[in-house]
């Protein structure tokens, strides 16, 4: 299975038949002819349009009945919406994630699992990172950071809950176990993009990671990565009959997509931070492809199509699954995580195992 980008302005995807009929107009800019290209319908699990595509009502049936999503995005990547299949039936996994989630021992204890695995993640891309580095003192600072992960990842396998909750309901992270897991985080993410900083081989401006808006171009890459993984792990907690909006780590919100985010914290570095490292170490992507708007880094559509196209190839890259311990894809990897929550929350499981590399 495979996600169908729509990057070209004003295409229209149509149903012939069993295959999605994309017709992409000419483009006077880019000097592009009027052109049409046909992509099998059984192959799609999901669209994502960005800009001002358009998907005809029969093509947007047609992927609902297979239950592939469609997901909307502007013209520079910034999520907008999405037009999802009906709602799993497999009402007892909403039960026990609700429970779980009014539980507040349960609740913190399943939301370290969350950042172990992302701290985990994080340090081994750094440490299979730094044997390529020839500048000895980047390399010490990067295996500092490592060793200071570890630490990290000590401190959040012996992290104590309190019984009762937070003193003040209203604001669940302060003066609590759930705060103290957030500073964990926070402290991990400030360690690796440190560290992110001296791994890459082009100078694109990156000091730090911001978001809203990305700074620099490196800052650019990973905000529509991360937008793009989002879209994929919401997909799949809703496949396994999860309610995205009730979550463990991430406090919930209007329209926040809570329990994708935290099933997403373990997968941020295997597939997108990977990606970005490849694409600029590489020169996949080269600072021609970005373009600066009132202080806001974006990809252009040329350097957008090229990321893509690497974060394509990522997602249906095959590995061993740390837990199940036979080949996946990370596509299937991202399903398979959001089985496993299930499986522990409906107590088939005594515990949940985040995805951690090696």
């Amino acid at each position: 299975m495979t996600t169908l980008y729509l990057t070209e302005p004003r295409s229209i995807v149509s149903k012939d038949g069993d295959t999605l009929l994309v017709k992409m107009p000419a483009n006077k800019e880019t000097g592009a002819e009027k052109r049409s290209v046909r992509v099998p319908m059984m192959k799609v699990d999901q669209v994502v349009v960005l800009g001002d595509s358009t998907v005809t009502t029969p093509a947007l049936l047609a992927l609902l009945a297979q239950n592939a999503d469609i997901c909307f995005c502007n013209y520079w990547g910034n999520f907008c919406g999405r037009l999802a299949p009906a709602v799993t039936k497999n009402v007892f996994a909403r039960v026990a994630q609700f429970r779980a989630h009014e539980e507040y021992r349960r609740r913190v204890m399943l939301a370290a699992r969350f950042v172990r695995g992302k701290l985990h993640n994080q340090r081994t891309l750094l440490l299979r990172s730094n044997r390529s580095i020839d500048n000895t003192e980047a390399a010490q600072q990067i295996a500092q950071a490592a060793q200071s992960l570890s630490e990290l990842i000590g401190q959040v396998d012996q992290i104590e809950v309190e019984e009762e909750g937070p003193i003040d309901p209203s604001r669940p992270q302060m003066e609590s176990a759930l705060g103290t897991l957030h500073g964990m985080e926070g402290a991990g993410a400030a360690l690796f993009f440190q560290s992110f900083r001296l791994l890459l081989k082009q100078d694109l401006g990156f000091q730090k990671r911001t978001r809203r808006p990305p700074t620099d171009p490196v800052n650019a890459l990973l905000s529509f990565g991360y937008t793009l993984l989002t879209n994929h792990m919401l997909s799949a907690v809703q496949m396994v009959g999860f309610d995205p909006y009730i979550g463990f780590l991430h406090s919930e919100g209007y329209g926040k997509p809570a329990l994708a985010l935290d099933l997403m914290e373990e997968m941020r570095t295997p597939i997108v931070d990977s990606v970005v490292l490849t694409v600029i170490n590489k020169q996949i992507l080269q600072p021609k492809h970005f373009e600066e708007h009132f202080g806001a880094w974006q990809l252009t559509p040329a350097g957008r199509k090229l990321f893509l196209q690497q974060f394509e190839a990522r997602l249906n890259t095959e590995i061993q699954h740390p837990v199940f311990k036979y080949k996946a894809t990370y596509r299937r990897c991202l399903e398979l995580q959001a089985r496993l929550l299930v499986k522990f929350l409906t107590a088939e499981i005594p515990a949940y195992r985040p995805f951690q590399t090696r």
